[in-house]
């Protein structure tokens, strides 16, 4: 095979021209949300929510239990990996049929693995009944956990 080396010389070009296109190109998995492995592992996300009755000093639960007492402090610890700055992580308390108990929110830079602890309590205590904590990143659902006062 004989090539004119101006067909060889275009060939070689636009070869070049795809393949500069494809390295800039994002994954159509990142670009829809999905998972693609390492492309979206930097994007902050929440990797687990608990609730208990206690946290130490790194924020993590002492005592983990979804069954609480009335006058317990209820601590909700989220786990969040990845990076972000600006980041707002909110906690909403909800009781029975979605009647907001309380709500409250962190500011975060998020930098590898973090956690964030939130809590209630109300003196007089909490009313028996079937209670659920809503974590929100920047205002979108990101997890949640169902918990009950007995």
């Amino acid at each position: 095979m004989n090539f004119h080396p101006a067909t060889l010389a275009r060939v070689c070009g636009i070869v070049s021209m795809l393949l500069a296109a494809g390295c800039g190109k994002k994954d159509a998995g990142s670009a829809a949300g999905g998972n693609s492995g390492a492309a979206t592992s930097a994007a902050l996300r929440v990797s687990e929510v608990k609730v208990g009755r206690g946290v130490g000093a790194d924020k993590r639960l002492t005592e983990e239990t979804d069954d609480f007492r009335p006058t317990d402090i209820i601590y909700a610890v989220v786990e969040t990996q990845g990076s972000g700055s600006g980041t707002t992580l909110q906690a909403r308390w909800t009781y029975q049929d979605g009647q907001v108990v309380d709500e409250s929110s962190r500011s975060i830079s998020g930098n590898g693995e973090d956690v964030t602890e939130f809590h209630i309590s109300k003196p007089g205590g909490w009313p028996k009944g079937e209670y659920k904590v809503e974590i929100l990143l920047n205002g979108t659902p990101a997890g949640s956990e169902d918990f009950n006062v007995k």
